[in-house]
């Protein structure tokens, strides 16, 4: 497959003749549409031997991402070249990867673009996921996707662009031991919150006035990784300005990825419009922020107090209470089982509100009481003794994490049954099984020691995972990313919540600046009426 899909003219030809084009795009959807219900299937099943994969029609081998001809129901194998083969015997012109929706066109040789293929790919698979998942109120019907449709005022500034296809894999360079700014900055990229809110125009660098803005970075990062230019980029200005917001990130001696990704995060958030220090809305807050409920009980009285705490990431323990490493159980769900272990407390560390007394033994517990759009785990691989500094050292075990995880075990809802076993599939969780259903799009590695290693990421786009070590992008797969020590990871909720009736923090921001500036011209006015009214009396 080429690097950038390219606009096909066979497939405009065939798209305008009404009837061949209502057969393929028929066919299209239906296939893309057989693939999101069988990997939903699949997920919910977890028991991929009982769900029969189809065969090329020339080897017969089984495959796990077929081939399918949108003018006949040949489906065959890509790395064999049969489904090649058939659409040249035959005459066809396109057959489509029903995993990726990726559509090749014999004519051309080569996989092609046009904007209402990815259209009707979206609207295909989340119509599919639509009529499969189940929601708190089964009696109320899920309110079906409506595709975008520009009003007359965004066709006008519409009118003349060129649609791209909104994707893009562009290395960075590093600028001198940068390697922990470029991981979390392609981490960023291929964030799909991130990616949609910045290429939505939802803040402009050009029409910014703040100083050393770092959504103005945001900004030009995006416009610079889905631009033409294929060079790897060199974010410069990023750089400079986290050197300005963050001065213990400066210089170009090693740095910690997770220190400048919580770095970034509050400068991203410090620096978008309509940011607030309380329920904010913001970009940052509406993909990142979560809550942590921590529960204190006295073991004496049974008294339960409750606190609840922002969080915007998860850090996670890699040794035991002990502090010995962990010998069996070294994956993210044991890790996260003893993130929400009740742990004990000394008598100094709590008192009882109720029954007064403080000699008395109490147990902490934490869990997540709000779960976030995106959830970003950070491995705590690195030790820093304060009394040593020299004897810091590096957390080497290997940690297994999953392609999809269920949160629900691990929140407040369910976490204060543990008598029950929350690992079972079958355990009735409160609500629908998918508020706790989010799946990886991204993990960043650390290679060597503290002061010699070196930082590379995995990224996920749709089904295609890539391997980014600074300036070079080579293709991936989900097996080798899974497969690698990992030091953050990335997760999306499979199913986004959203309130249809709230406003955005930056619509808001704008409807108040209109407000205020009425308010000025109004305050104008009346200051002018009075100059001229003072002016009257005075000649009388």
């Amino acid at each position: 497959m080429a690097n950038e899909p390219l606009f096909c003219p066979h497939l405009v030809s065939v798209l305008a003749d009404k009837t061949l084009g209502d057969v393929i795009t028929k066919k299209y959807k239906s296939v893309v549409a057989w693939n999101a219900y069988r990997s939903l299937q699949v997920n919910r099943q977890n028991k991929r031997r009982k769900i029969a994969a189809p065969t090329c029609g020339t080897c017969d081998t089984p495959l796990s991402r077929p081939m399918a001809c949108l003018q006949c129901p040949y489906a065959g194998c890509w790395q064999g070249g049969h489904s090649v083969q058939h659409l040249t015997q035959h005459g066809h012109s396109f057959c489509a990867d029903t995993k990726t929706g990726y559509l090749f066109c014999s004519e051309c040789d080569d996989f092609i673009y046009d904007p209402k293929l990815d259209s009707m790919h979206l609207e295909a698979i989340v119509s599919a996921d639509a009529k499969q998942a189940k929601f708190l109120l089964p009696k109320k019907p899920r309110e079906y996707y409506k595709p975008w449709v520009p009003n007359s005022q965004e066709a006008t500034v519409l009118e003349g662009a060129e649609a791209i296809s909104c994707q893009r894999r562009r290395g960075l360079l590093n600028l001198g031991q940068t390697c922990f700014l470029n991981v979390v900055l392609q981490c960023f990229v291929h964030n799909p919150l991130l990616r949609n809110f910045f290429l939505s125009d939802k803040h402009n660098h050009r029409q910014c006035k703040l100083e050393n803005c770092t959504s103005c970075e945001m900004d030009k990062l995006f416009s610079e990784i889905y631009s033409e230019d294929p060079k790897p980029y060199g974010p410069i200005t990023f750089l400079v300005a986290t050197w300005k917001a963050s001065p213990e990130l400066s210089g170009h001696a090693q740095q910690d990825a997770h220190e400048f990704f919580i770095s970034a995060l509050n400068q991203i958030h410090l620096t978008s419009r309509g940011s607030t220090n309380v329920s904010c809305n913001c970009i940052i807050h509406s993909t990142f922020a979560g809550q942590l409920q921590s529960d204190v009980k006295c073991e004496r009285c049974g008294n339960v107090t409750s606190t609840v705490d922002p969080m915007l990431d998860i850090s996670l323990e890699l040794r035991g209470k002990g502090g010995e490493a962990v010998p069996v159980e070294n994956t993210l769900g044991a890790c996260l089982r003893r993130f929400t272990q009740p742990e004990k407390l000394s008598p100094k560390e709590y008192s009882c509100g109720k029954c007064g007394k403080a000699a008395h033994e109490a147990s902490k517990r934490l869990s997540i009481r709000k779960l976030p759009p995106v959830l970003s785990f950070q491995f705590k691989r690195f030790e820093h003794k304060t009394n040593n500094k020299s004897a810091a050292r590096k957390i080497d075990t290997p940690i297994r994490f999953p392609a999809s995880i269920n949160m629900a075990p691990y929140t407040s809802l369910t976490v204060k049954d543990s008598g029950k076993d929350l690992s079972s599939p079958t355990h009735p969780y409160p609500g629908p099984e998918s508020m706790y259903e989010y799946d990886l799009f991204g993990v960043i590695n650390h290679e060597g020691q503290i002061d010699t290693g070196h930082y590379t990421n995995f990224a996920r786009f749709q089904d295609e995972w890539y391997r980014f070590d600074d300036d070079k992008v080579t293709p991936a797969n989900l097996n080798a990313c899974l497969s690698s020590a990992a030091y953050m990871c990335f997760y999306v909720k499979r199913h986004l919540d959203y309130k249809p009736n709230s406003t955005p923090s930056y619509v808001l921001t704008r409807e108040n600046e209109a407000l205020r500036e009425k308010e000025m011209e109004k305050e104008k006015e009346a200051a002018r009426m009075k100059e001229v009214e003072d002016d009257l009396l005075s000649m009388v």
